[in-house]
């Protein structure tokens, strides 16, 4: 999916439904000058088109008992591997995000824990445990100073 195949009314909805995913069609019609049809007309395209890829509720870890947000960096024996390790951490469910990538290792995991018990518990007994991985690296964040999705519009550099 290409920005130039969405209009300026297209990147209007979506800036303002990023912003608040519970706004009701009518105020982003209001807001944007058109009819609430066509807001959802356009809404249903967008995710049509694979645009908008999700939607629901964001839920805060802490309130859940993981006070804990972990990057863990896996290497791998090969990087062929990939893909079996994936299916393994699939069955963690503190793992909400995990990525192949390029540079010092194979793979970067998001991770909520509760504590610092259970993150070695996690490492220990969980994903150093899956054959194929050889290393792991912590990254523990003290704080999230910024969590907003990517911008609607390109700037103008």
């Amino acid at each position: 999916m290409s920005m130039e195949k969405l209009d300026n009314l297209d990147k209007q909805i979506l800036e303002i439904i990023s912003q608040n995913a519970r706004i009701p069609f009518k105020d982003v019609a209001a807001e944007c000058g058109v009819s609430r049809a066509a807001i959802h007309q356009r809404v249903q395209r967008l995710i049509d088109m694979g645009v908008i890829i999700g939607s629901g509720y964001l839920v805060n870890p802490k309130s859940l008992g993981y006070r804990t947000c972990t990057y863990i960096g896996i290497k791998l024996e090969k990087g062929s591997m990939y893909k079996e390790v994936v299916t393994k951490l699939k069955k963690i469910p503190e793992i909400i995000e995990c990525h192949f990538t390029t540079g010092p290792y194979t793979m970067l995991t998001k991770v909520y824990v509760g504590d610092n018990e259970n993150l070695m518990d996690l490492l220990n007994n969980q994903i150093q445990e899956i054959p194929g991985v050889v290393a792991t690296e912590t990254l523990i964040s003290l704080e999230e100073s910024i969590h907003r999705t990517i911008p609607i519009r390109k700037r103008q550099l």
